[in-house]
């Protein structure tokens, strides 16, 4: 295995450690960036091409030009993995992160000898640091919490674009954990309905039927939608509805989606379980129809990274 794995920083491959954006990048000045996350199973890409998509169009909305066609940011994430494909232990699954801004501010343009460009950054990194922490859950589901924080509307700055001004997703957190250590904060939109986790999307079953929230004010994930898909597939009725933490009192089953994951049970909601706070058999089908799929095993390779974590550390 190499030593060191490259990063892809506006048309060149650096160290990770030289990948630096400037102090003076609008992404530090104003949270003004988009990006996407995308990750592997058996090191392939899972609906790059959706996440790819969904960051052009981010970037059309906050008229960021990268320089780049999608087409050509395929073209270097694939490159990328090829460069890096000898730096990561075998059989171990990648997280794959693309970064863009529009540059450096115009005001500071004389630090920059070459002039201004649009930041643009792909890099890699082990799935095995972010999957090990959630071996458990899978088993014995999580703690959603509603919190004060609310999502930000769709009339002030779109959640539809995957986007780093995010503060508020940090506060969510912050106040979930003072709820209960480790619970898992749960937003809602000024009418009080849910909307999405910080980083995830919500979803309940009543009856044997998918419920979540409508896409209007969350980020329409790519594993929400691989969920909806996989619904349709196992013939699993999936309705787009204004959820409210009454209908997750009265639900039988609760789960989250997110790239690293996929799909993870809630078992309890606001210090109460979650149907009979087990985890239930919806969303067990749906992950082992999604596991079938792509050719892992998500809840085994969760659990071996978890037993792998401490000699993969001191290795790397």
């Amino acid at each position: 295995m190499a030593q060191t794995r490259k990063v892809y920083f506006n048309g060149r491959y650096v160290e990770e450690s030289e990948a630096r954006v400037s102090i003076f990048d609008s992404a530090l000045m104003y949270g003004d960036m988009c990006f996407e996350m995308t990750r592997t199973y058996k090191h392939k890409p899972f609906r790059l091409r959706h996440h790819l998509e969904r960051l052009y169009a981010g970037l059309k909305i906050a008229e960021i030009d990268c320089g780049l066609t999608v087409d050509d940011m395929e073209k270097a994430t694939y490159d990328l993995l090829e460069h890096n494909k000898d730096c990561f232990p075998e059989g171990m699954d990648i997280q794959i992160m693309h970064n863009v801004s529009r540059g450096p501010l115009p005001i500071y343009e004389s630090v920059f000898e070459h002039g201004l460009e649009p930041t643009v950054t792909i890099n890699t990194w082990p799935l095995i640091t972010h999957m090990a922490g959630s071996a458990d859950k899978y088993d014995k589901g999580i703690h959603s919490v509603i919190v004060p924080q609310q999502s930000v509307p769709a009339r002030i700055l779109d959640p539809k674009i995957k986007n780093r001004s995010r503060m508020f997703y940090q506060i969510a957190n912050l106040q979930a954990e003072r709820l209960e250590p480790g619970a898992y904060a749960l937003l809602t939109d000024e009418d009080g309905f849910i909307t999405e986790g910080t980083g995830n999307n919500f979803f309940i079953v009543k009856n044997g039927e998918l419920y979540t929230p409508e896409g209007r004010n969350i980020l329409r994930g790519v594993s929400r939608g691989a969920v909806i898909d996989i619904a349709k597939e196992l013939g699993i009725p999936c309705h787009e509805i204004n959820l409210e933490t009454y209908d997750v009192n009265a639900a039988d089953e609760a789960f989250i989606t997110s790239t690293t994951v996929f799909a993870v049970p809630v078992t309890r909601f606001n210090f109460q379980p979650v149907g009979d706070g087990k985890v239930g058999p919806v969303v067990k089908s749906i992950t082992d129809a999604f596991s079938e799929q792509v050719g892992v095993d998500i809840v085994a390779q969760a659990k071996q990274y978890k037993n792998d974590l401490e000699s993969f550390t001191k290795s790397n």
